[in-house]
């Protein structure tokens, strides 16, 4: 892991309300699923995968998160309420030099994807690595109150050390066109970090908090989806490291109930 951080950020400050009560008292990456929260299920998978910093964006209960038997610093996010991923991930720019794993705080993946993702972000030549399900249509059988149109689809040109993701997002890519979902899980190199700390900076100061950006109807609620677009559209080469199931997302209490015994078997 020579050109590979040991570090990651895992964001962490939304309430999550679509669990209902399971959120009421504790934030989201702090519910429970197979036996222990979903935190600390992905923090077992990023240190078999070599990670020993990891950083935790805050906001909703953030006093109550906690590692269990692994090691977090913290950044606070304030503004929690008002705001969504990506500008969550920014409150944490200060901690992206050197390049960084990154993970969204409500899914839940097998400790060998975390390992194949620090495979491939050690030896791809890409700036940055995006782990992508080609199985993603699994997962929403059923699946009635995160439906479809909700999923990270991601578009892939080229085939194998050229593979790109091209396009990524909610509505971004029909199904039928889609390679798979990205599931949250991705590698940034010191090029991609700088290259998102940019497009923060001259999103903000082209239209500040409130101007659209990508799909977004405010650069405040974008999601980090809009900014690998914006990477993908600059030229930054960003690889699709395929999975095929071994993830689940848990958004809802429906998403809770049939990761049980999905998790389980990791």
């Amino acid at each position: 892991m020579s050109r590979v951080t040991r570090r990651a950020i895992i964001v962490a400050a939304g309430r999550g309300s679509r669990l209902g009560p399971e959120t009421a008292e504790i934030p989201k990456c702090m519910v429970k699923v197979a036996g222990k929260p979903i935190l600390h299920h992905q923090l077992d998978a990023l240190t078999g995968a070599g990670v020993d910093d990891v950083v935790v964006v805050r906001g909703y209960r953030g006093s109550l998160i906690d590692g269990g038997p692994h090691t977090l610093r913290f950044v606070e996010n304030p503004e929690w309420e008002r705001n969504n991923i990506l500008a969550s991930l920014i409150y944490a720019s200060a901690e992206m030099d050197g390049g960084f794993f990154f993970s969204y705080s409500d899914i839940v993946f097998a400790p060998s994807v975390a390992t194949q993702l620090a495979k491939a972000a050690a030896t791809t030549q890409a700036s940055a690595a995006l782990i992508v399900d080609r199985r993603w249509a699994d997962a929403y059988v059923g699946r009635t109150l995160h439906p479809i149109p909700e999923a990270e689809l991601s578009a892939v040109s080229g085939a194998g050390d050229t593979a790109r993701v091209t396009a990524v997002g909610k509505m971004v890519v029909p199904s039928e066109q889609a390679a798979g979902e990205f599931i949250g899980l991705a590698w940034f190199s010191q090029q991609a970090a700088d290259g998102l700390r940019k497009i923060w900076k001259d999103a903000l100061a082209t239209g500040g908090l409130e101007a659209p950006f990508g799909r977004a109807r405010a650069l405040r609620h974008a999601y980090l989806s809009d900014a690998l677009n914006a990477l993908a559209e600059s030229g930054q080469h960003l690889a699709p490291v395929f999975i095929d199931g071994q993830w689940r997302e848990i958004d809802t209490g429906q998403d809770l109930a049939a990761a049980e015994p999905i998790v389980r078997g990791f």
